[in-house]
């Protein structure tokens, strides 16, 4: 099943929503730090409600570390700077989708180690999506492709 990693997260609502998004839906949440807030349930509580005690979360000390723990898995990051539409990509199972930080994205060394850029296709002028609702919406797509959704009761 495919995975979500944020990259130094640097606003809580936001990481509480995609908590939340994967408590429902049964996707590991990777939190590589330093996010750019104090780590606590009360930060994050807004958003992600008492759906964060139920997510899967890993947290990793460094992208170097969440590296290493990645066993060789598919890193796909979700860009603006990317030219593929989400759209058009062909997800795997194992895939790890990297969102960046909220404010500044992620860094070069990162864009070199991934193997994977993509992109939601926008109007021309927009700079970017939320990214609980960029998550969301690639997320929606990997699991649809993988057949990853929860089966329903």
């Amino acid at each position: 099943m495919p995975e979500i990693a944020l990259y130094q997260p640097d606003i809580p609502p936001n990481v509480g929503t995609i908590l939340r998004l994967g408590a429902c839906l049964g996707v590991i949440i990777h939190i590589i730090e330093p996010t750019g807030f104090a780590w606590s349930e009360r930060s994050l509580r807004r958003a992600g409600l008492d759906y964060a005690a139920a997510a899967a979360i890993f947290r990793h000390a460094s992208y170097e570390a969440f590296c290493a723990s990645t066993n060789g898995r598919r890193q796909v990051l979700l860009s603006t700077k990317a030219e593929l539409a989400y759209t058009e990509f062909a997800f795997r199972s194992g895939d790890i989708l990297v969102m960046g930080r909220e404010t500044s994205g992620v860094p070069d060394v990162v864009h070199r180690r991934v193997e994977e850029r993509i992109t939601i296709p926008m109007r021309q002028g927009m700079r970017s999506l939320n990214v609980a609702i960029a998550c969301a919406m690639v997320l929606g797509e990997a699991l649809r492709q993988t057949g990853g959704f929860p089966e329903t009761p």
